[in-house]
């Protein structure tokens, strides 16, 4: 099967893409390396069923030919991590939403089955746990940058849709809860890698805002093989699933775990979302996902604790 991956040099899409060439596909990952790197999908340059496409979602002259070709299509470039959608606010909005309208504007041409990233983001306010797939949304202020990512996730989810009712295009939804893994970047705000970076460096452990907030981690090898099994199981096309951890943790207290595991010396220190971020910043207090639908249509479950989980970062 010939699988194309959007995002394909990112942190996930360069696991998937080595999921996918196990499973004997021949997969292309095409990514203009804004937030990729080469240094994610190098080890799989002299793979003979490996393809590297520099290009972006934006150009339909760079997807065009790849879609034409494909039999699945996972879409996954678009905007990553805190620090660069506060920072990149504009670009964040333009690549996730006409990106994806490209990629789901020419699958549907040959009805090609595309799985579509979101977000936890999508949830917004909403303190009522754990988070089902068909819950109602609160999002702030247009003013902060956030909420404008979490729309931006909000209406790919809604334009994926759209076209599998009116173009009967079969798609697959995922929303993300926090993922991590082995080569996740510190470099755009993601809190284990950043926080592993500080410990080993003997520097400050910095926890944005109070520290209270609470998360659950997922491994990347879970969400990949989760996600290949969504793409391979009809009775999900139309269906938006939740993938992530049940295992949560409050900011303040996985630093303290990390400095643990490290044998640390690192000062905690609290720094105030104004300070790190913008002064119209709102962070998200709580997240859990309810995973009763990915444990139904594929049997899902975590299967790495948050101690496993870092120490397979460490290594």
């Amino acid at each position: 099967m010939n699988i194309l991956i959007t995002g394909g040099a990112g942190f996930i899409g360069s696991h998937l893409t080595e999921l996918l060439l196990k499973k004997g596909h021949t997969v292309t990952a095409l990514d203009n390396l804004s937030t990729g790197s080469r240094e994610n999908i190098e080890h799989l340059a002299p793979h003979n069923r490996f393809i590297f496409k520099k290009g972006s979602v934006l150009f339909k002259n760079d997807l065009e030919p790849l879609i034409a070709r494909s039999h699945h299509i996972y879409h996954l470039a678009a905007a990553v991590g805190v620090k660069y959608i506060v920072e990149h606010p504009l670009q964040t909005l333009i690549t996730n939403v006409d990106g994806t309208k490209n990629v789901l504007e020419l699958a549907a041409k040959k009805r090609i089955p595309v799985l579509i990233t979101s977000s936890s983001e999508v949830y917004g306010k909403n303190d009522n746990l754990p988070f089902e797939e068909n819950a109602d949304r609160t999002y702030g202020s247009a003013y902060s940058e956030r909420w404008g990512y979490a729309l931006s996730k909000a209406l790919d989810e809604c334009l994926a849709l759209a076209y599998g009712r009116e173009k009967k295009l079969p798609v697959v939804i995922v929303r993300l809860f926090n993922t991590v893994g082995p080569r996740q970047s510190s470099h755009y705000g993601m809190v284990i890698p950043t926080f592993i970076k500080q410990t080993l460096a003997g520097e400050p452990i910095t926890v944005f805002g109070s520290g209270s907030q609470t998360r659950c981690f997922s491994h990347v090898n879970d969400i990949v093989m989760a996600m290949a099994d969504l793409m391979n199981n009809k009775q999900a096309y139309g269906e938006i699933v939740n993938l992530g951890s049940t295992e949560t943790i409050s900011i303040r207290d996985l630093a303290e775990k990390i400095k643990h595991i490290t044998k640390s010396k690192s000062k905690i220190i609290t720094v105030p979302y104004d300070k790190a971020y913008s002064p119209t910043f709102e962070d998200m207090q709580k997240r859990l996902p309810d995973l009763a639908k990915a444990k139904k249509l594929i049997g899902y479950k975590s299967t790495y604790s948050l101690d496993q989980i870092i120490q397979s970062m460490l290594r």
